[in-house]
């Protein structure tokens, strides 16, 4: 027997069993998709780790999957080939168990009934009031799946008579929405971050009147080389040029040690609307040029946007740009930190703004592009100085930006 594995690379991220693309007794070749797993980040196909025949199934649709659990086993192909039924399900012992438990009551046998399912099964049958009984299981082996649930909640809307026009209530309505599994990964990575780590914030103000001019004269010419020089480009360069100054912001906390990386690979958060974010990543920016990371960047967010990320592309990072400007904010604080890193950088809404600059050592008021940046640390790792220092250097490089440079 051969187990299949959950991959071991999805950097505390949990899984969920999304479909089987092979079922019980099927004959594969090494690297054949076998079976779909959905992060908070990406959907991924754990491919045969052998040649052979799919024998058993042990996390069906639905069901958690941790780094190093064992998905299901395949046997020898050279064998009679035959079948080995998967072991009865958790949801088939329940219903068991609720049939048995009916002298107690509907209530204890549909509660049994309930807890046999995949936690994302459990959490729809609660927040619908479906009686799982009444349902017929799609999934392997009969099991209930969480389209089996949504496909009866469409039907009870069908066949249910029309509502009355929706009345004025001093109490107001209230719309209960699901989670879906991008929502509650991000809320637990996010609750985990900040129960860990002690966030602290500092907060710069930053002129993009150079990158901008740079930007203008030199644009049409990396789209002929096929990037789009963007303000994020400049950002992430910017970035690496700041971490000569405090490498330690380049780092990962461990209870024993500090591991402070040569190479800077930046995530860099890419809204997907309603559905969340993922954080694709920009490796080993400190030997790129700026049209490296511009074509980098590119290629990654039109990816991350149309869902074409691989897990490969959100993997290694070690620092972490939010550009939550793009969405009108000025400012935000804190924001958490993607563990196990030890800082991430805010960028907010640039926009004009009048200062008073020297010129000539006279005071002068000029209108400018300015933006504010932030960069919150995990206080375990760095301390202000470095904070600081870190900030100050990218802010010189931005402002500074030669035209031709």
């Amino acid at each position: 027997m051969t187990d299949i594995l959950v991959p071991f690379e999805q950097e505390g991220t949990k899984a969920i069993v999304r479909s089987w693309l092979k079922k019980i007794g099927d004959v594969v070749a090494v690297n054949d998709p076998l079976v779909e797993l959905e992060t908070d980040k990406v959907t991924q196909e754990v491919p045969a780790p052998a040649a052979g025949v799919l024998t058993a199934i042990l996390l069906d649709t639905d069901d958690e999957a941790t780094p190093g659990a064992i998905l299901g086993r395949l046997g020898d192909a050279a064998t009679d080939g035959a079948a080995v039924a998967p072991a009865p399900s958790a949801s088939h012992t329940a219903v068991d168990r609720g049939r048995r438990e009916e002298a107690a009551g509907p209530g204890a046998a549909r509660a049994a009934a309930v807890a046999g399912h995949s936690p994302a099964v459990r959490r729809a049958l609660k927040q619908t009031g479906i009686d799982p009984s009444a349902l017929t299981g799609t999934g392997r082996g009969g099991r209930l799946t969480r389209a089996d649930v949504d496909r009866a909640v469409a039907a009870q809307a069908q066949v249910a008579p029309a509502a009355p026009p929706p009345q004025p209530t001093s109490e107001g309505g209230v719309r209960s929405v699901p989670h879906d599994r991008m929502r509650l990964a991000i809320a637990q990575n996010m609750l985990q971050s900040v129960t860990i780590a002690p966030h602290v914030t500092a907060v710069f103000e930053c002129d993009f009147g150079a990158i901008m001019a740079h930007r203008a004269r030199h644009k049409s010419d990396y789209q002929k080389s096929g990037a789009n020089l963007t303000f994020t480009a400049y950002v992430v360069a910017a970035c690496a040029e700041a971490m000569k100054v405090a490498p330690a912001i380049n780092s990962r906390w461990y209870d024993d040690r500090l591991d402070i990386f040569d190479d800077i690979n930046i995530g860099v958060g890419t809204a997907l609307g309603d559905k969340g974010l993922v954080v694709p990543v920009v490796g080993q920016v400190q030997n790129l040029s700026l049209l490296g990371i511009a074509k980098r960047l590119s290629d990654l967010t039109g990816r991350a946007r149309t869902g074409k990320l691989t897990p490969q592309d959100m993997r290694g990072g070690t620092f972490t740009i939010s550009n939550h400007g793009v969405s009108g904010s000025l400012f935000a604080s804190p924001i958490i930190i993607a563990q196990p890193q030890s800082a991430i950088l805010g960028v907010g809404k640039l926009e004009k703004r009048v200062v008073v600059r020297d010129v000539g050592g006279a005071d002068t008021i000029q209108i400018r592009p300015l933006c504010y940046v932030s960069l919150t640390i995990d206080h375990r790792v760095v301390d202000g100085h470095q904070t600081n220092g870190w900030l100050s250097r990218f802010v010189e490089v931005i402002e500074n930006w030669p035209i031709d440079g």
